[in-house]
């Protein structure tokens, strides 16, 4: 998803909140890096621990901005609201698996 967010970054920019200071692409090429680096700290065995606690604090972080999506689906077709909405309870599993990989490193 990281690396989506400087690919195709227009979708990302629809989630970042107007009251957040500064521009919605900045948050959004934030976020990818922010994304990407968590990736690698799981990735590595030597950050591993490091990188669960940081991966659990990203998925927290960021489900405002899926909640805001789900808000904002309120009125597109069926199918893209109910994946929108669908996204709001796996952030629970993501955060757990983060901090089980953060115990077990």
């Amino acid at each position: 998803m990281g690396v989506l967010h400087f690919a195709v970054p227009k979708p990302f920019d629809g989630l970042i909140p107007r009251s957040l200071p500064g521009s919605r692409r900045a948050w959004t090429y934030g976020s990818g890096v922010a994304e990407l680096a968590v990736a690698a700290a799981v990735a590595t065995p030597r950050t591993r621990r490091l990188g669960g606690l940081a991966a659990a604090l990203l998925f927290l972080g960021v489900f405002p901005g899926n909640v805001k999506m789900a808000v904002d689906a309120a009125s597109a077709p069926l199918p893209r609201r109910a994946i929108a909405w669908a996204r709001l309870p796996l952030q629970w599993p993501l955060i757990a698996w983060a901090l089980k990989v953060r115990d077990n490193a």
